[in-house]
């Protein structure tokens, strides 16, 4: 059974509103959402509008009605606003979903023993098939879990780690979505100087995507399935000694790496 919960998010973003969306598309929820932004009132309507949800603009006079605070503003808002809500907070559980913001760091800065957790979800959230990783802090309960738990299965699917691991992984689940769209752009644009349309480009590409990610879902290994495509001396197999010579394994793994360098500033 779903726990009855109010939950405040501060900041009105597009990861705020699939979270919105995740939770009150469950036919068994029992949420009072109330939704703050500062600068966004056209925002905040449209919002109230879809979901009829609350909306403030003034997240300090929510805090005393919410047992949930999600934070849903831009990292570098997060030292001052959780400075500030550090003179607001009274037991409530508080979720980061912004990039960079660990337990450790939200800890430092509100009240001793507040529980926190850090998400961090993908853009699939946006239609419930984010792959989220997340940690929590020293003083998350089972309770908090629970709450976490419902949060986090209302955009799609989750993984634990340490902190440390949520950071390094942030650019294989949080920032590769963006890698793989460049992939396929590129596919359209090769598909597209054969004169196809594109409109057809992408039914291609998206199709062969999806079968492909499939296969690997089915249990398969990526080199066993390269090997069953390209056979020896064949086409694809010429294709795949191209990646290979210009090296494609090794970019993928310097975006990566150019990717968590830039996180961690």
């Amino acid at each position: 059974m779903m726990m009855k919960t109010n939950i405040l998010f501060i900041g009105a973003g597009r990861m705020a509103e699939a979270i919105i969306n995740g939770l009150l598309s469950n036919e068994n929820h029992e949420h009072a959402i109330t939704v703050t932004n500062q600068s966004d009132e056209a925002k905040l309507n449209r919002l109230k509008a879809n979901y009829s949800v609350d909306i403030s603009s003034n997240w300090k006079e929510e805090m005393n009605k919410n047992d949930v605070i999600v934070l849903a503003s831009p990292p570098h808002t997060h030292d001052k606003l959780l400075r500030e809500l550090s003179h607001e907070v009274h037991e409530q559980f508080i979720i980061t979903v912004a990039a960079g913001i660990d337990p450790t760091y939200m800890e430092a800065r509100l009240p001793k023993g507040t529980p926190v957790a850090w998400i961090m979800p993908n853009t699939g959230a946006q239609i419930g098939q984010s792959m989220s990783t997340f940690a929590c802090g020293n003083y998350v309960e089972q309770k908090h879990r629970e709450i976490l738990s419902q949060v986090l299965s209302s955009i799609g699917a989750s993984e634990e780690l340490s902190e440390e691991k949520v950071h390094d992984l942030t650019a294989i689940t949080g920032s590769a979505p963006a890698f793989v769209y460049a992939f396929a752009q590129a596919l359209e644009e090769a598909a597209v100087s054969y004169d196809v349309s594109p409109e057809q480009a992408r039914k291609l590409v998206v199709q062969m995507m999806q079968g492909s990610v499939a296969m690997l879902e089915n249990g398969h290994d990526p080199q066993e399935l390269m090997d069953q495509v390209a056979s020896p001396g064949g086409s694809t197999a010429e294709g795949l000694k191209k990646l290979t010579e210009n090296e494609f394994s090794s970019i993928i793994k310097h975006a990566v790496k150019a990717t968590n360098d830039h996180a961690r500033g």
